[in-house]
């Protein structure tokens, strides 16, 4: 599991790929605020809009998300404090004014550089 990318997987970069070609700018592994040790995947500092890129196994999506059959109990621990600590990121931000999108791996890129612009029109201040 330590080698598996933790950042700049191939889901997240192709989505900064087509922000960044709709001319959106971003930092990227921004720390959040109230917890150094996590990170935000893609973040409008200025309108305070974060974007994760949940992958659907270790964030149990409910489309494609799988249930390893060895050793199940310890996974199904796992993949739920993974779902845990992303509503605990998810507070933590709201709490400090920001807003939280959070995206799946699976979904069309191109529709989720919408979601995103769409959001990030209607917080930025000049619209």
């Amino acid at each position: 599991m330590s080698r598996l990318a933790r950042r700049h997987t191939k889901p997240e970069v192709a989505l900064r790929r087509e922000l960044h070609r709709r001319g959106l700018r971003f930092r990227v592994q921004l720390p959040v605020p109230g917890n150094r040790r996590r990170t935000i995947d893609i973040a409008f500092t200025r309108v305070k809009l974060a974007v994760f890129v949940d992958g659907c196994f270790w964030h149990g999506c409910p489309e494609h998300g799988v249930k390893p059959s060895t050793n199940p109990e310890w996974w199904r621990w796992k993949l739920a404090r993974n779902q845990e600590r992303d509503a605990d990121t998810t507070r933590l931000l709201e709490e400090a004014g920001w807003t939280v999108l959070r995206l799946w791996e699976h979904e069309d890129v191109l529709a989720s550089a919408s979601t995103v612009e769409l959001r990030w029109r209607a917080a930025a201040p000049d619209g």
